[in-house]
């Protein structure tokens, strides 16, 4: 199952990538450092994505450290990019297939 994640994370990457969404450099360390869910008062959704929730994923995947219960990003992504649904259909597609994996076993 845990390869299954590891696949689902490339996959969002790819699309971030597809969507010329991918950025470089990272944001400010204070940018990162929000307290806010989904850093709404510092990032954009698809920041957030690349530099918050894939780096967090991939460690906990790396390490073996016990991942999540329960992951709900697909939601956000339908109400952020509700004006963009036929651009952003593959990205929220991957982000559906990452949220259903953890109604799976994964640990």
């Amino acid at each position: 199952m845990r390869a299954q994640l590891a696949l689902a994370l490339q996959q969002i990457e790819f699309e971030l990538r597809a969507l010329r969404w991918w950025e470089q450099p990272p944001p400010d360390a204070q940018a990162l450092a929000s307290t806010q869910p989904f850093c709404v008062d510092t990032l954009n959704f698809a920041q957030w994505l690349q530099w918050v929730l894939l780096p967090r994923m991939q460690h906990l995947l790396q390490q073996q450290l016990p991942l999540p219960e329960r992951c709900a990003v697909a939601a956000m992504a339908e109400m952020v990019y509700q004006d963009m649904a036929e651009q952003t259909s593959d990205l929220r597609r991957a982000l559906e297939q990452l949220d259903s994996l953890f109604g799976t076993q994964l640990n």
